[in-house]
């Protein structure tokens, strides 16, 4: 998922930031437009059927090697080795934030062969970007899991707990530069500094290209601290090269012996979910029978390995649960980006 402090003479830094992201994003538009036309392609033609048993194509909405593609990946190997689905393949779609995909998959209306990988962040990137095709133009089926953040510094770092850290952020928000590895980490370090009341706008933060780059700018003393993944973060958190302050989660979470930062005080709790939709038009029946494809998908070892092995969090949300959710998870990322000042 993507994205400072202010410096006199120039201006705010919301402002530059938005400019570059935009910048980005137009970048992004023309740079990935020929891959998502072909994969539109690609799409199109796997499943024009209604018979979703028989091939079904999963879309990520970035690169391989992403949280997004390992998803989608799990899913195509659990679908295939319980014979769920004959024909599984998974289309990589990058660009602007998985909105490129959103709006291939937008138009493909009717087509119930096809599922789309997205989350948070892909909900903040219509946002964000102010996308064209947002998630009403598609139809949700699922949340499956959900990823927690975590604080880090550096194990160097003379701040020993998540009160030592706001205290030095709240003295001086410009003067403690943040990173973090997309556009989600940034919402949770927004989140924290509206929970130490501090003036997000008044953050240096600096966006980095996935989370090893945010964990070297930490190594490397360009930033004083950074939210990121915890799978992400894990092995430097047990080499020893980075100390973990808090998970943002809504409550502590068993195997993980990271305080939560609700647990010290600061009630932040968004969290990097992970969820599934098809294209518009489909009839009731086709929903239906995409919703128990993924719930079926959800009950096998493999998946249940998938979980283990990526620090996932089981998070199911179907139905009328999930309109709701949607709904108020879209009111909330819209408020934390008017915070920012984007």
């Amino acid at each position: 998922m993507t994205a400072a402090s202010a410096e006199r003479g120039q201006e705010p830094p919301a402002r530059r930031r938005t400019g570059r992201l935009v910048a980005r994003a137009i970048g992004g538009l023309i740079a990935v437009g020929a891959i998502g036309i072909a994969s539109y392609g690609s799409v199109s033609s796997a499943a024009q059927g209604d018979d979703i048993s028989s091939s079904m194509t999963v879309i990520a909405p970035a690169a391989a090697g992403g949280g997004w593609d390992g998803l989608a990946r799990e899913l195509q190997q659990a679908q295939k080795a319980n014979g769920l689905v004959n024909n599984v393949q998974v289309v990589n779609m990058p660009g602007a934030g998985g909105t490129i995909a959103l709006g291939n998959v937008s138009v493909l209306s009717g087509q119930p062969g096809n599922i789309l990988v997205g989350g948070t962040g892909l909900l903040a990137a219509t946002i964000q970007f102010d996308s064209a095709a947002t998630l009403d133009d598609v139809t949700p089926l699922a949340v499956v899991v959900e990823e927690y953040d975590v604080i880090v510094v550096p194990a160097d770092s003379p701040y020993k707990t998540l009160d030592d850290l706001v205290a030095a952020w709240r003295e001086d928000p410009k003067a403690l530069p943040w990173s973090g590895g997309g556009s989600f980490d940034q919402l949770v370090v927004t989140d924290l500094a509206l929970a130490a009341g501090i003036d997000p706008v008044d953050t240096t933060y600096i966006p980095s290209d996935g989370g090893g780059e945010a964990i070297q700018a930490m190594l490397n003393g360009t930033v004083a601290a950074a939210a990121g993944g915890y799978p992400d973060n894990i092995d430097q958190i047990e080499s020893g090269r980075l100390r973990a302050l808090a998970l943002v989660a809504p409550e502590p979470v068993e195997g993980i012996d990271i305080p939560t930062a609700r647990e010290q005080g600061y009630d932040i709790t968004l969290t990097n979910w992970r969820s599934l939709s098809a294209p518009s038009g489909l009839t009731d029946e086709q929903t239906g029978s995409l919703v128990d494809l993924v719930l079926k998908t959800l009950e096998t070892p493999e998946w249940r390995d998938a979980i283990d092995r990526y620090y996932w969090t089981e998070k199911v949300i179907t139905g009328d649960e999930l309109d709701r959710f949607l709904a108020e998870e879209r009111t909330r990322i819209e408020q934390l980006y008017e915070e920012m000042g984007q």
